[in-house]
């Protein structure tokens, strides 16, 4: 059962929307983490930020904060078009739990390389409707807190050590960041060296370096060293969503089931199925 804070519950209901102005470099962390945390969510929460402050000549952030109070306010026939947490940058409407930051030098700063466009605004304000994402109607909406810092992300590069990972302390969960689509250093000391992790019981998570496409476990023969110790495919999701899903599922009792069985379901959109 869950029971929504006075607070909670009147700011929820007495707004049509939200807007939350946030730093560039960890919104996509920010979005993430809310997708997952705002349950039965039925207006929009829209994110925004610049490139350059606001009071600068250049700067991008009159138009990302002005077109993301309309998108923040889009309404029809007394229902909100978008029911997610978005992410509004450069005339795109981005899906929350899809996006990363991938420039740091230009005002276009934000993609969801594996998940299309919400809307785009141009002369008129538009909106995919096909794309835009509905939570089970029966979730009345609540606010699940739970987040856990047991976690460590860890990304692989050539000729890097096996020895490092003796140094790894004993986490809930580690994520991997391995090559394309899921392969590592191919040897039967790197899957000893995992499985003596995943023996400590820790789960193991695998997302990819590259920016577009996912994890496919068998693609190549030395990716199938994970599905040997049991390590958990984060498919197509981004390493923010990743990191954010795995710190609201660690030990959260709000969900039945296990840790990998949660994690492999699309929550709330951020993962292809």
């Amino acid at each position: 059962m869950y029971i929504l804070s006075q607070n909670q519950k009147k700011n929820y209901e007495q707004y049509d929307g939200f807007l939350v102005l946030h730093g560039t470099d960890t919104m996509s962390y920010t979005a993430s983490a809310l997708s997952f945390m705002l349950k039965g969510l039925r207006k929009p929460v829209i994110m925004t930020g610049s490139q350059l402050p606001i009071g600068d000549l250049r700067t991008d952030a009159k138009e990302n904060l002005l077109t993301s109070l309309y998108y923040a306010s889009l309404y029809e026939n007394d229902e909100a078009v978008i029911q997610e947490v978005a992410v509004y940058f450069e005339y795109k409407l981005l899906r929350g739990n899809r996006t990363l930051k991938y420039s740091a030098e230009y005002f276009d700063a934000y993609a969801s390389p594996n998940y299309p466009i919400l809307g785009q605004s141009g002369v008129h304000l538009n909106i995919i409707k096909d794309n835009l994402y509905r939570c089970d109607p029966d979730v009345e909406f609540h606010v699940d807190e739970h987040i856990s810092e047991d976690i460590l992300f860890w990304r692989i590069f050539p000729g890097m050590h096996l020895s490092h990972f003796k140094e790894i302390p004993k986490m809930k969960v580690l994520i991997l960041q391995v090559f394309g689509s899921g392969t590592i250093f191919s040897s039967e000391k790197t899957r000893e060296t995992l499985q003596e992790i995943r023996n400590n019981g820790t789960e193991i998570v695998v997302v990819s370096q590259c920016i577009s496409g996912g994890i496919s476990f068998g693609k190549y023969e030395n990716s199938n060293i994970f599905s040997r110790i049991g390590a958990i495919s984060g498919k197509d999701m981004t390493a923010e969503s990743a990191i954010s899903k795995a710190m609201h599922l660690i030990d959260n009792p709000n969900y039945s089931g296990t840790f990998a069985d949660n994690f492999t379901k699309s929550l709330c959109g951020e993962i292809s199925e």
